[in-house]
């Protein structure tokens, strides 16, 4: 059974159609690339599975839950993790503060308490712990106890995957995780995604600009234009596709 069940979703902003009748689906250790030209979607079904857009129509359900019925707090309880494209970290908290907001979504002391010492420490420390063994699995732990502020990019970046992980995600979506850095670095982190795949039994919804890293690390590709999906199979299969050529060239070849 998949793990992530899109049917016929639809979401609009006033006359704007942003997804049209989505169907698609994620199965259990899958990485799926979704695809397409800026303004296509990807962003918007990304806001959908966190619940912090509501869809005009349609199912979404994840792991047998109808994920339309759940709050945005319900969302990492059940294991649901992302990234995003623009940076949503805490300058002025430490890189291991900015880790641990990940880790207390699975603790029952809140993350404000534990940051201000509020009593009740030892689940904290617990959190804590936790939260600096994926620093260092992330070769970040020398980072550990200083301020994300003035951080280079790329560092900021594994920061942000990190206090993903620290949540024990199952399903962990990675909106332009490769955005900004060098191309060192984005080989890198496909070396990285292809490990915390394996090594944290995860399965990922991947969206990216840079085509190479997308065809090389995804086992399903998913390609959107105007909300609409008109193409999905292996990377080979998409890329050969005269309508995802049409959509990125403007012409079909």
């Amino acid at each position: 059974m998949a793990l992530l069940e899109v049917e016929n979703l639809s979401v609009r902003f006033g006359g704007i159609v942003a997804l049209d009748s989505l169907s698609f689906s994620v199965e259990p250790g899958q990485i799926c690339g979704l695809i397409g030209p800026n303004g296509a979607g990807k962003t918007t079904l990304f806001n959908v599975v966190s619940r912090i857009y509501q869809p005009s129509s349609g199912r979404l359900t994840f792991d047998g839950n109808d994920l339309l019925k759940a709050g945005p707090s319900t969302i990492s309880r059940l294991g649901i993790f992302r990234t995003f494209q623009n940076l949503a970290l805490w300058p002025g908290l430490t890189v291991l503060e900015n880790v641990m907001v990940g880790a207390h979504t699975k603790g029952k002391v809140g993350f404000g308490a534990g940051v201000l010492g509020v009593p009740a420490i030892a689940e904290d420390r617990r959190l804590a712990t936790r939260s600096y063994e994926i620093l260092s699995e992330l070769d970040l732990a020398d980072l550990a106890f200083r301020r994300a502020a003035g951080l280079p990019y790329g560092t900021l970046k594994r920061i942000e995957l990190a206090r993903a992980l620290a949540g024990e995600p199952k399903f962990l979506m990675l909106d332009e995780p490769a955005s900004g850095l060098a191309h060192s670095e984005v080989d890198d982190l496909a070396e990285l995604i292809r490990r915390l795949r394996a090594q944290f039994d995860l399965t990922l919804l991947l969206v990216e600009h840079h085509m190479a890293m997308v065809m090389a690390l995804s086992d399903h590709v998913v390609v959107l234009d105007f909300g609409r999906k008109i193409s999905q199979g292996t990377a080979t299969e998409v890329a050969r596709d005269p309508k995802v050529i049409e959509a990125y060239l403007g012409t079909a070849a």
